[in-house]
């Protein structure tokens, strides 16, 4: 895909990467620095690194930045985005929580093919044995709200039709749009340490409509010193993949991916560690999926409000 991949880091305060809409909605400003490996036992397996900053100017305005590296075998691709949020505050106090947040971001982005590692004695018309590589420039959209314990996100990926030279053109689309809307709420007891968020994320690609869904569960549990979090996330595809084994009947099997994760804010900073396992028959590795963010917070601006609210107190 182009872009930065989407995976479960949303899931550890990371909101960001996903919608340009939340570049300054919290109370503070925040920078996060992301490392994620998949397989260690297979040769350039897929990996990425991240590091995002955004912060609130003014009442109203809030700003953005990306930088990324994502490689896979061959495939690499590198990329800026700088981000303009919009923030409407209906709320009668600072008290209550009543925030409708828009948000565009626009990114350049560099993808390199590099096919100097295959057999030249082997020919193929598409294969050209040399290092291809290739600038684009696309944009994102998104909005979120936010009432007390209630949030929703919608974000348009890849709004523009971009022809992408690096790819043979016969095969290749303009279009690279993905559309993701989420939805959750934040259940707290009253008089508990702890507080409990359900949450979806549903994501869609224009062209090949592929489809998926996440369920998520997240705990938090307050402590002197900041907090505690964790929970599980389970993504499942709604489209399945063809497959044989040992030439016997065809079979389907749809992604699955079981995404623990734990975390915890002391003070200013943040930590924590996702490990993804793909629930399927037939995979390349069980060695799973691993990501580590930091993260650091700065520049509050506000008390909190009187909600439980993560995203927009912490």
């Amino acid at each position: 895909q182009e872009g930065i991949p989407i995976y479960s880091d949303y899931l550890t305060d990371n909101l960001y990467l996903l919608h340009p809409s939340m570049a300054g909605a919290s109370n503070a400003d925040k920078i996060r620095l992301t490392a994620r490996q998949q397989w260690f036992d297979v040769e350039d397996a897929p990996s990425l690194q991240t590091l995002s900053i955004n912060s609130r100017v003014g009442d109203k305005v809030g700003l953005g930045g990306i930088l990324f590296n994502d490689s896979n075998g061959n495939f690499s691709q590198k990329g800026a985005y700088a981000t303009f949020a919009y923030h409407l505050m209906f709320s009668r106090s600072e008290l209550d929580l009543n925030q409708l947040s828009f948000g565009l971001s626009a990114g350049v982005i560099q993808s390199r093919l590099d096919e100097t590692g295959f057999d030249p004695d082997i020919f193929d018309p598409v294969i050209r044995n040399t290092q291809i590589s290739d600038n684009y420039f696309n944009v994102d959209f998104g909005l979120s709200y936010y009432f007390l314990d209630f949030f929703a996100h919608a974000t348009v990926k890849n709004v523009l039709p971009i022809k992408r030279d690096i790819f043979t053109q016969d095969l290749e689309s303009t279009n690279q749009r993905r559309y993701l809307a989420s939805v959750g709420y934040v259940i707290s007891p009253r008089g508990s340490d702890f507080s409990y968020e359900p949450s979806i994320l549903f994501q869609a690609t224009d062209e090949t409509q592929e489809r998926s869904i996440d369920i998520n569960a997240k705990v938090y549990y307050a402590v002197t010193f900041g907090r505690l979090f964790g929970g599980l996330s389970f993504r499942r595809s709604f489209e399945g993949a063809e497959f044989t084994q040992d030439g016997r009947q065809v079979e389907s099997q749809k992604l699955q991916l079981v995404t623990p994760f734990l975390g915890i804010d002391y003070k200013q900073f943040l930590f924590a560690y996702t490990y993804s396992y793909q629930a399927n028959s037939v995979v390349l590795s069980n060695s799973g999926f691993h990501q580590i963010t930091l993260g650091y917070k700065f520049n509050e601006r506000r008390e909190r409000y009187d909600c439980n609210c993560p995203a927009i107190n912490y």
